[in-house]
């Protein structure tokens, strides 16, 4: 309360004009504000001025020399209501730059106001913090888009190396798969060759039979058509008869085939249904 009370004390008797403390104080009239002695002769001073201005206006006649509104004079911007005063506060509840009459007389005189070069140089200093704070923002988020670019360059260089590990596996697969299919193929190759040359000799076996037996049934053919016993007699070699042969011919074993069955290659079939599903469920190792 009592740095409450010091600050309204400091308040008052701080002139409106040039925001300093009271020097030589005067109360104007009828407004009651208090002024210093010299601020309040430079109010009055611009006041005259500016009504002289207006009665030389309102008279015919070359116009006297005037500033225009806005005008800049030494690089300073002149008020709108009091075209003579240079705008040198700024209203802090209205946040609008102003003079010192528009706080003495105008519509500013219940605003608190301070002095423009400090407003200024606040503002401008908030203004450079800001910029810097953005700066170092986009800085920042700067650095996290290089970092997240390199995130990605590293992303596809682990999916690239992946991939061909990838394929490396599943091309040893294949290779285990070649050449389990290779040694099963060769099985099944061996006992068909095993199997199909006992067939074939067979063949021959019966075949020689079946071409001896052929040449008996000719000899015996011409033997039957031969009209003298003496010549008949003496048709079969070394003392044996026709008929003596054709009984061992017909003797001789027929027994000798394949068993029922020995065609049947089935032996060899083969169940991947259990490789399928474990192959169809390889997935992808999780954890360490």
């Amino acid at each position: 309360a009592e740095a409450r009370n010091m600050e309204s004390l400091e308040k008052q008797l701080i002139c409106p004009i040039c925001l300093e403390m009271f020097t030589k104080p005067v109360v104007i009239l009828p407004c009651q504000h208090n002024l210093c002695r010299k601020c309040a002769n430079d109010v009055f001073q611009g006041v005259s001025l500016g009504a002289r201005a207006h009665r030389l206006a309102a008279v015919p006649g070359p116009p006297p020399p005037r500033r225009p509104l806005h005008a800049k004079a030494e690089q300073h911007l002149m008020c709108e209501e009091h075209e003579d005063e240079r705008i040198n506060i700024y209203c802090l509840r209205c946040e609008a730059p102003t003079c010192s009459l528009c706080k003495v007389f105008g519509a500013h005189k219940d605003c608190e106001v301070a002095p423009l070069p400090a407003v200024y140089q606040r503002q401008k200093s908030e203004l450079s913090d800001g910029i810097a704070m953005l700066v170092a923002g986009n800085d920042r988020i700067q650095a996290i888009i290089t970092q997240m670019e390199e995130i990605c360059r590293t992303i596809e260089e682990n999916g690239r190396r992946q991939k061909q590990h990838l394929g490396l596996r599943f091309d040893s697969l294949y290779s285990i798969l070649e050449e389990r299919k290779k040694e099963l193929l060769q099985s099944i190759a061996r006992e068909q060759e095993a199997k199909v040359q006992r067939v074939r000799g067979l063949i021959r076996q019966y075949g020689d039979h079946l071409e001896a037996s052929s040449k008996l049934v000719e000899s015996a053919i011409q033997a039957m058509e031969e009209p003298q016993m003496a010549v008949y007699l003496q048709v079969s070699p070394r003392g044996v008869c026709l008929p003596c042969r054709i009984t061992d011919m017909s003797k001789v074993s027929m027994s000798s085939r394949p068993e029922p069955g020995y065609e049947n290659m089935d032996h060899f079939s083969i169940n991947v249904d259990y490789v399928a599903e474990m192959l169809r469920t390889i997935e992808f190792q999780t954890g360490a």
